[in-house]
């Protein structure tokens, strides 16, 4: 292995070097339920009430070039940047896609598009296409652990954008068959492309938050395509000169970039499925709360106030934030009074046609911890909900891991029921079907134009 770059060698080798063949049988079955699950979030951002997928398919279909990849929800072929840039953004739009607590990414939403768009432009199996989603999203993990995804919150980056878009590197690398003198470079150009702020938290129309999904996805393929073509780019991204590593983070340890590759893939199996659609620091708060509202049969009149308790490390991302999918002092008071939460709560404001979420809402704190809370984030989003009742009672619960952790999967059962309530907001029960069946099939088909056929339709429920 080369001297001048050992770390960003080996990665390379290990990239250019994959195939379906290299991922243990739990691993792929794994990327199959997260894979299904990414497609439904997916499909579901097509509704016309997700501003950010209504604004990027639209700018896409007006400056896009004809090309053969699909962009979803809007019958059109187009190039393959402006597919996954359009796709990638809808792959969070709905933020309920899979996520990484560990490493707080959410990289499924950018690998999916980009599996499928390279896919569907080179015929690739559908094989092929799921097992660039579980290498692009070990990649990717393993970027975000090299800077620190702590250290890289503390500075206001965004790990999913920032380590997403080697990620989208690695998957269209190997999909585009790239040797290993080639993968070194488009690692090398993704690394200039880098970015993601989590300044969209101040983007209230949550276009922004998506948007860098998007922005990570056309970044790694662009890099890919570049290098394909003999761009020459930075040879040791990775292990010197301005590394990127570095860029981003005071504290950056490349171990994390090599350390059992091939052998470990934690990226792929310590992936969570959402139960709900709001950002994952919430999930355990949730989960607190749906259990004491369950356990004391309490109806949201009972409330009188609520409170979470949560890491001082985190609480800038869930204490009152602008974006209501990110807000504590609405996801929660929404779950309350309404018994339930769908992704459009958060394009639409319950706050203004539900008095008692507006009651709640009003009435809603974050109590930031500095102690065992805040030791333990982000390797567990701990949170404590305090609910004070109207009849002078406080009940508390605490939880530290969210159903669908790998810890607490969720069940087949719960995995079917989110799937078609998330396609049911812009499927028809036919085409529900032809979805359901083809991310089904995925694995055994020979191309993905089967897939692509249903999610390129327009929403028909």
């Amino acid at each position: 292995m080369s001297v001048r770059a050992p770390v960003t060698r080996s990665l390379a080798a290990f990239v250019s070097g994959f195939s379906p063949s290299s991922l243990p049988d739990e691993v792929m079955a794994y990327t199959r339920q997260l894979a299904r699950d990414g497609i439904g979030v997916l499909c579901a951002a097509t509704h016309e009430s997700v501003t950010a997928a209504q604004g990027i398919c639209g700018f896409a279909e007006e400056i896009a070039g004809p090309g053969p990849c699909t962009l979803i929800g809007r019958n059109r072929k187009v190039d393959p940047l402006s597919a996954v840039l359009a796709n990638g953004t809808l792959g969070y739009a709905a933020d309920f896609e899979p996520h990484h607590p560990e490493a707080i990414l959410h990289p499924v939403a950018v690998m999916v598009p980009t599996a499928l768009a390279l896919s569907e432009a080179h015929g690739r199996t559908g094989t092929d296409a799921l097992a660039a989603v579980a290498l692009g999203c070990e990649v990717t993990y393993r970027v975000s652990m090299a800077m620190n995804p702590r250290e890289l919150y503390d500075r206001g980056f965004h790990p999913s954008a920032i380590a997403g878009s080697f990620g989208a590197a690695a998957a269209a690398a190997f999909l585009l068959g790239l040797d290993e003198e080639q993968t070194v470079r488009a690692l090398g150009l993704a690394g200039l492309q880098t970015s993601g702020l989590l300044a969209w938290q101040d983007d209230p129309r949550e276009d922004a938050r998506p948007f860098q999904m998007g922005l990570a996805a056309r970044n790694g393929v662009m890099s890919a395509m570049l290098a394909r073509r003999g761009f020459g780019a930075p040879d040791r991204i990775f292990d010197g000169g301005h590394t990127v590593l570095n860029a981003y983070s005071g504290v950056a340890d490349p171990a994390p970039l090599t350390l059992n590759l091939g052998t470990a893939w934690d990226g792929v199996m310590e992936l969570a499925i959402k139960p709900y659609a709001s950002v994952s620091f919430l999930h355990p708060a949730l989960d607190a709360l749906v259990g004491l509202l369950d356990e004391h049969a309490l109806t949201s009149g009972q409330i009188e106030k609520i409170s979470l308790r949560f890491a001082e490390a985190g609480a800038h991302c869930v204490d009152d934030n602008p974006l209501k999918g990110h807000s504590a002092q609405y996801i929660l008071p929404v779950r309350a009074a309404m018994g339930r939460l769908s992704f459009l709560d958060l394009f639409i404001d319950r706050r203004e046609s539900e008095p008692e979420v507006a009651r709640l809402a009003a009435s809603a704190e974050v109590i930031r911890d500095t102690g065992a809370f805040n030791d333990a984030f982000p390797d567990f989003y701990m949170g404590e909900v305090i609910l004070a009742l109207t009849d002078g009672r406080t009940l508390s619960a605490t939880s530290q891991v969210a159903r669908g952790y790998p810890e607490q999967p969720l069940s087949r059962e719960e995995l079917d029921r989110k799937f078609e309530e998330v396609t049911s907001a812009v499927c028809s029960r036919s085409r529900r079907r032809s979805l359901a069946d083809a991310c089904e099939t995925l694995i055994d088909a020979p191309d993905v134009d089967a897939l692509m056929s249903v999610l390129a339709q327009a929403p028909d429920a």
